[in-house]
């Protein structure tokens, strides 16, 4: 139970037993305390779910393999220039260098732009499942 309910719980108990105690009038007194930690834990959710609203599950092209560092970024250069609406990332994994590009929300969105890169990369070039970066609405 996280703290917001709790506070809410006691502060109804409260309520309830001064109208029980009084007959035809109820007094409720609020602590000013109660607002700040009221925004306190509004701070506290939208803080910890802004990250999850940003990174969802979706689609990236992977463009290029190569353990050349060079050649990597060479190829993200060419693409930045020729499609700059894509997002370009590097992931380095021993002994390779891996270029992925696109933050496509669905397959069908990745497929329109792999055909473009396949003809500019013919080694190989794949549409693979990877956590996304979105704008939060």
């Amino acid at each position: 139970m996280t703290c917001m309910k709790k506070i809410t719980i006691v502060w109804l108990v409260c309520c309830i037993q001064a109208a029980k105690s009084q007959s035809n009038s109820v007094i409720v007194e609020k602590d000013p305390l109660l607002d700040s930690l009221i925004a306190k834990q509004i701070q506290i959710n939208e803080a910890t779910t802004r990250e999850s609203r940003r990174n969802v599950p979706g689609y990236r092209i992977l463009v290029i393999t190569s353990p050349d560092r060079a050649k990597i970024f060479a190829a993200k250069a060419q693409i930045y220039q020729q499609y700059p609406e894509l997002q370009p990332y590097i992931l380095y994994q021993i002994p390779n260098y891996k270029l992925k590009i696109g933050n496509f929300k669905t397959q069908a969105d990745a497929q329109q732009y792999m055909d473009k890169m396949a003809k500019l990369y013919p080694s190989g070039v794949y549409i693979i499942h990877d956590i996304i970066e979105v704008k939060p609405d």
